[in-house]
């Protein structure tokens, strides 16, 4: 099974990816928060940065394009080949209303005749212009029904992506309630492309049973749980990882905290900033600091890097092992 760290806006760029890559193994490939090119002009220099060569040695990593526009996905994967990569994801999930409203992400689902030509065009111009490239889709299973889904796959099935990633959930349930395992079935029974599941996987046992009920899958792809849990795939990946002790854990947990730290230092100005990205970080990580509600609470307070670094160190001190 390979296991895919899923994009996440504001949190996945590239500084965590090859902090986390170094750190920790297990994880097969790197999705990057999605880059929206604008018409005719590419990327935004933030995005840039995310995908430039230099700043992901190592690392295995597929850029997710978010676009509506054919022209604008063709110049965007046209770029990315250029750079050496291999493959394009292409972004059907996000369900936040400042992108549906323009027609992208999950709200592309809701006009399938446009996305059918869309498809098409892509498809048709990139054999032509990037022969090699691979083109995948990320997907949610409708706009506003599970009932729409059946539909959507078909016309999946007539295009040749490379891998089709499945998140069960309509657009209008954003990340709330239990994925529809019903559409997913679907999916894993008539998709005739490699078949990604994506949704609520926040431990093993949640990755195993995935694995266990549908053994034809070609991935998994883990978000929040892989960033609460950094070392959630090396368990998951051929049991590795799950020799070492909590203490050991916890060691290599604060070797990444640190490189994660001196990477936003480098390219953050001021305490401010470095310190609102870390603090986002912290929401997730500190469910695996039993006892330190108190030693967490100075880290949400700090407002100088100093301070935050001294609430740290009372919090792995005061952590004897992690969760």
């Amino acid at each position: 099974m390979k296991y895919y760290f899923a994009p996440m806006e504001g949190i996945t760029g590239y500084i965590f990816r090859n902090a986390h890559h170094a750190c920790f193994s297990g994880v097969d490939r790197y999705y990057t928060p999605f880059l929206a090119p604008g018409s005719g002009k590419g990327f935004a220099a933030r995005e840039l940065r995310d995908i430039l060569p230099e700043n992901n040695r190592g690392t295995p990593v597929t850029p997710q394009v978010l676009t509506c526009r054919e022209a604008d996905f063709i110049q965007a994967s046209d770029i990315l080949a250029g750079y050496g990569y291999e493959e394009v994801n292409l972004n059907l999930g996000c369900p936040s209303g400042t992108v549906t409203a323009k027609g992208k992400g999950a709200g592309f689902l809701a006009d399938p005749d446009r996305l059918d030509r869309f498809l098409d065009n892509i498809f048709s111009e990139l054999s032509r212009l990037c022969p090699k490239l691979r083109i995948s889709i990320k997907t949610r299973i409708g706009y506003g029904s599970e009932e729409e889904f059946p539909a959507l796959l078909e016309m999946f099935n007539r295009y040749p992506a490379s891998e089709l990633i499945v998140h069960p959930r309509v657009r209008e349930d954003y990340y709330k309630g239990k994925p529809r395992m019903e559409a997913f079935r679907l999916a894993a029974g008539k998709s005739r492309r490699p078949l990604c599941y994506n949704g609520d996987i926040r431990s093993v046992t949640d990755a195993e049973n995935v694995e266990t009920e549908f053994p034809g899958l070609s991935a998994i792809m883990i978000g929040r749980g892989a960033v609460a849990v950094p070392w959630l795939m090396e368990q998951l990946k051929d049991g590795s990882g799950k020799e070492n002790t909590k203490e050991e854990l916890l060691s290599r947990f604060a070797v990444f905290h640190d490189r994660l730290l001196s990477g936003y230092q480098e390219v953050m100005p001021g305490d401010r900033n470095v310190l609102f990205k870390m603090k986002e970080l912290w929401d997730h990580f500190g469910s695996h600091f039993p006892g330190a509600a108190k030693e967490l609470k100075r880290i949400r307070k700090a407002q100088r890097i100093a301070e935050y670094q001294e609430a740290v160190r009372s919090v792995l001190q005061s952590t004897p092992s992690l969760r």
